[in-house]
């Protein structure tokens, strides 16, 4: 996501907090949900930073620089290996 995207998302997400400022029912109900998706993302282990994503990448590559893959000849096998974890 590039720095107008985002600047525009949090403008977006600025105002509509602005409209329903004033009523405390719908703060309430927007502040769980806040919590919630924290929550979940907390939770969920495919969630990650840019920064963490590139060093995973750099990480994968180093290994294999290393030698330390798992190649196949075949599908087959490919499909054992898969289904042996």
């Amino acid at each position: 996501m590039t720095a107008v995207q985002l600047n525009a998302m949090n403008t977006q997400l600025l105002q509509g907090i602005g409209a329903i400022a004033d009523d405390e029912s719908l703060m309430k109900r927007l502040t769980k949900y806040v919590a919630k998706l924290v929550r979940e993302k907390k939770q969920d282990p495919t969630l990650f930073s840019k920064e963490e994503f590139f060093h995973r990448i750099d990480e994968s590559l180093e290994q294999a620089r290393q030698g330390k893959v798992t190649t196949f000849d075949n599908i087959d096998d490919m499909n054992a290996w898969l289904n042996s974890l």
